[in-house]
């Protein structure tokens, strides 16, 4: 951030090795990043990660959400040469972040046996699909498998008009799990406990974000569906009169709701209608609700509506749009976005680290073009000029 020259991270001197495509490892890589570490993304020389590919410059968009502050190094670890680098960075390196499906790894001679006997110091995180055995451990995975297989997409997806819809959700929280568990196995290994293989999975990753279905199911019987959690948290989305979007979340205080109910001037209407005379009938009538509380929203404009809600102090929000979220006047006083020039592929915005220590957060690098820093990368790891990333660049 502005001003932070020369300010140094928590995680200053670990030397992270993140061997990951697409989003899992990539992240958990990138948010040490944000932390001080520093990191050395390996790639396949031939395209590397599959997400570069948005566009000619492989530098797609997706890549460099998810990279940036790393370094970058195109390494074949199907022939010896490759492998060989990957061994030096590994001797040096107190991290191994990885996303390869169980088993791969050990193709190219760093299985776990070799991890443990070779590079005793180095924290070894795998990140699978399922876990590293089981009926679906050799199964491809991606985002919308983790949130299927876990019973998120049960909590979103209309049954009766099936479609997939959101963020990505399954590979954003694994990625932040295996980060949590590096820094875990880090503060082990600092108070003098050996290094640990860390061990993160979507499948896991994505049924304990949602811990609070599991428990209702399991403790009473209720199995929730896509309105159920809103309902019970008395959340309610409107469209004002000039089509925007508003959100209000009463939560459990009352106050909320008859604070709620004086903005709309509906303390006499709704507030006497006995299907929502209590909390729990409110619940149980909360379509109804959704549609009587609509309907007056629908006759005045947005800050009509934010301007009353805030000064009633009801917990609301309008549902910005991703461009509302880029003006958005907190957000620009937290100063959550950072503007970074790439000496070859010219200016990206990337989101800085939601964590501040001490008051400071790191200013984030740009992501790095395929190879870019290879070079660099072999002459400290004490390779002669003529060796260098040439002969590196054939898949």
């Amino acid at each position: 951030m502005a001003g932070t020259e020369g300010v140094k991270g928590p995680l200053n001197g670990v030397r992270v090795v993140e061997i990951g495509t697409f989003v899992t490892a990539p992240l958990a890589a990138m948010m040490l990043a944000d932390l001080g570490a520093s990191v050395i993304k390996v790639e396949n020389p031939d395209g590397g990660d599959p997400f570069r590919r948005g566009n000619a410059e492989l530098y797609g968009a997706n890549f460099v959400a998810y990279n940036h502050s790393k370094k970058c190094i195109t390494l074949n670890l199907r022939e010896p040469r490759g492998r060989d680098v990957l061994d030096r960075l590994l001797r040096r390196a107190d991290v191994l972040i990885e996303n390869y499906r169980p088993g791969v790894l050990d193709k190219f001679g760093f299985g776990d046996s070799r991890i443990a006997t070779d590079y005793p110091q180095l924290i070894h995180c795998s990140i699978t699909g399922f876990g590293k055995d089981g009926p679906y451990s050799k199964r491809p995975a991606y985002d919308t498998v983790g949130i299927a297989l876990s019973g998120i997409a049960s909590l979103a997806v209309d049954p009766e008009n099936p479609r997939i819809v959101g963020p990505t959700v399954a590979d954003n929280v694994t990625g932040m799990n295996a980060c949590m568990g590096v820094l875990a196995a880090l503060y082990a290994r600092g108070k003098g406990k050996q290094a640990r293989r860390v061990e993160v999975n979507m499948l896991e990753s994505s049924i304990a974000l949602i811990p609070d279905p599991i428990a209702n199911f399991t403790q009473d019987g209720a199995l929730f569906g896509p309105t159920s959690r809103v309902a019970a948290s008395h959340t309610f989305a409107f469209r004002c009169s000039d089509g925007e979007l508003l959100t209000v979340h009463l939560s459990v205080p009352e106050k909320f709701w008859t604070g709620l109910l004086e903005v709309l001037q509906a303390t006499d209407t709704i507030g006497s209608d006995e299907r929502f005379a209590s909390r729990r009938s409110r619940i149980a009538n909360y379509h109804i609700l959704q549609t009587c509380l609509a309907t007056i929203v629908a006759k005045h404009p947005r800050p009509y509506w934010t301007e009353r809600l805030e000064a009633a102090d009801i917990p609301f929000a309008p549902i910005n749009t991703i461009a509302d979220v880029m003006t958005d006047p907190q957000v620009q006083h937290l100063g959550v976005f950072h503007r970074v020039n790439h000496p070859r592929l010219g200016e990206t915005i990337c989101i800085r680290s939601p964590i501040r220590i001490d008051g400071e957060r790191l200013d984030a690098q740009p992501a790095g073009a395929l190879g870019e820093h290879s070079d660099e990368i072999l002459q400290d790891l004490g390779y002669p000029n003529e060796e260098l990333s040439a002969p590196l660049s054939n898949p």
